[in-house]
């Protein structure tokens, strides 16, 4: 499907093309899960009580939402191999067990991306999207962590680039990273949609950019009074993005209408 005056879409990766948010909470919460599996590995090689068990699993989730990663002064493994250590130590007391800690990191990183999945539904629109459009996924993040995301849900077959934010010198909203991805496309930014699920980094970018159309993906169902940025569009599912783009088209068939009678009449 072509949409006139619209080129290429770019999309977010977490909780708008994937839902990484419920991947961690089923790493936390499902019963073959990556904390549980770290909860059982707690108490059945390492003799922690189930209360400790938890408590330590409860911490580290903490110390993810709070997370602030620089990747000049730390890699995001050790990063979070600290977190275990931390939340054993705050749990436990006693020295710090490195090795122990590296443990649970990786038995709930590795669970984590096996939860990360592009579903067909999904997959489906963007090939038949990428018939009229390029397609980009621009997403901000550690490289490495980033990179693990992309393979482990298999979406690169389904974008004509991929862009991740911490492989450049800045992240959205900076406009570098946009004109960055135009270049790649070899497109204007006045013929590119952002679509993600930030207001601060993706719609607000997205302005910043100077982009056709910015649409955010609000899963609430609810919008606040106040939105600020202001998007040009809201969906509550990625899957809506099809009908946004003829909407686009209808509004650009239009203006094309009226400017045509315009100039007749003149």
């Amino acid at each position: 499907m072509g949409v006139h005056g619209v080129k290429a879409v770019f999309f977010d990766l977490d909780n708008t093309l994937v839902d990484t948010a419920a991947a961690g909470r089923r790493a936390i919460e499902e019963g073959l899960s990556g904390l549980f599996q770290v909860i059982n590995a707690l108490q059945s090689k390492h003799h922690y009580s189930e209360g400790e068990a938890r408590l330590i699993c409860d911490k580290v989730q903490a110390k993810l939402l709070k997370e602030c990663h620089d990747p000049a002064k730390m890699c995001i493994t050790d990063l979070r191999i600290s977190h275990w250590e931390e939340a054993i130590q705050e749990t436990i007391g006693g020295e710090v067990n490195r090795n122990l800690a590296a443990e649970c990191y990786f038995l709930w990183k590795t669970t984590r991306l096996q939860h990360l999945t592009l579903a067909e539904d999904t997959r489906d629109m963007l090939t038949e999207l990428r018939k009229g459009v390029r397609l980009l996924l621009l997403t901000n993040g550690d490289r490495q962590t980033q990179r693990e995301k992309i393979e482990a849900c298999a979406c690169q077959p389904y974008f004509d680039a991929i862009v991740v934010g911490g492989e450049q010198k800045e992240e959205k909203p900076a406009p570098s990273i946009f004109r960055y991805c135009c270049d790649l496309l070899g497109v204007q930014p006045t013929e590119c949609v952002m679509v993600g699920d930030s207001l601060d980094t993706d719609i607000q970018g997205g302005l910043n950019a100077g982009l056709k159309a910015t649409v955010w993906l609000n899963k609430a169902m609810t919008t606040p009074v106040d939105i600020s940025p202001v998007p040009h569009y809201i969906i509550s599912s990625v899957l809506d993005l099809p009908a946004v783009l003829q909407k686009m088209e209808h509004k650009i068939n239009a203006k094309l209408g009226n400017d045509h009678t315009t100039s007749n009449n003149e």
